[in-house]
């Protein structure tokens, strides 16, 4: 399957405004992305059922005390990932990704967490399983993950969300290494996206359901479309928001626009869900320039 063409029209025009509107603005850009990185990691990390709050999250990234214990682990998951994120800020638009960055970023992210797989791909006798799915024999990941990369960068005739969505799907797939795949996964696919020139976009917690229902369905049967939409609307609410800043609309939540819209809040939502109004989220609230 691919991207429908009303939508690939969507983002190239969305596209098309960013660069005109980002000119001479790349200090309110970097801004952006710096605020987005707890809403980032808390997304990524809670999607492999980490118990931190975003706010738990936003305080461990800003060095402060917490209300309760929390395990080690989970401090080093999110301050590993905030570490990635920034890293990859300026080395995505610098190198395609590769096996050896791939791999940087792998003991980047498993660093103090569990240095013994850190860094290094499944080695003889660790197979691992996601839900009924078993990846493939550890012998054989080094040359799938070769094969993956080559087949990325030699495919140019498909649409880039498609290869982008399929690159997430086969890596993940392949679950190359013991641990951190799905937070490995979702960071290269926004290495790719800002190689691209497009800005980075958050998977939701809120929406795991239908991501790992996107990762059942091609194992199952091959079917990428699912996986294709989320990236797509995630992509379209990134640009959104940044469009929305870029020009220098007011920001309120979609409940106050639907008052001062005097529109039914359910189908707002509904909308900005599906992208068809320029809504997109932050700290998990719905918001929209009400200019």
């Amino acid at each position: 399957m691919s991207i429908p063409k009303p939508t690939q029209k969507a983002i190239q025009a969305l596209k098309k405004q960013y660069e005109k509107l980002k000119v001479g603005k790349e200090s309110l850009l970097a801004m952006i992305d710096e605020t987005e990185i707890p809403e980032n990691v808390y997304n990524s990390n809670a999607i492999e059922n980490s118990t931190l709050s975003l706010k738990e999250t936003e305080r461990i990234l800003l060095e402060m005390n917490i209300a309760r214990h929390v395990s080690l682990r989970e401090i080093f998951e999110a301050k590993n990932l905030a570490r990635v994120i920034e890293y990859t800020k300026t080395k995505a638009r610098e190198q395609e990704i590769s096996r050896e960055l791939i791999l940087l970023l792998h003991q980047m992210l498993l660093g103090n967490i569990n240095d013994s797989f850190a860094g290094r791909f499944r080695q003889k006798g660790e197979y691992v399983r996601v839900g009924l799915h078993i990846a493939p024999a550890p012998e054989k990941v080094e040359g799938l993950i070769v094969d993956l990369l080559e087949e990325y960068a030699s495919n140019h005739e498909k649409y880039f969300v498609d290869r982008v969505a399929k690159f997430h799907l086969d890596f993940e797939t392949i679950h190359p290494f013991c641990d951190v795949n799905g937070r490995m996964g979702r960071i290269l696919m926004n290495c790719q996206l800002v190689r691209l020139g497009f800005p980075r976009v958050i998977i939701r917690d809120k929406e795991k359901k239908y991501y790992y229902q996107a990762l059942r369905e091609y194992n199952i049967s091959q079917k990428t479309k699912p996986m294709e939409k989320i990236v797509a609307l995630a992509l379209m609410e990134s640009l959104h928001k940044r469009m929305t800043y870029l020009k220098g609309d007011k920001v309120i939540t979609l409940t106050e626009y639907a008052k001062k819209k005097k529109s039914k809040g359910s189908t707002l939502l509904n909308a900005a869900k599906r992208q068809t109004i320029p809504a997109f989220r932050e700290r998990g609230v719905w918001k929209i320039g009400g200019a």
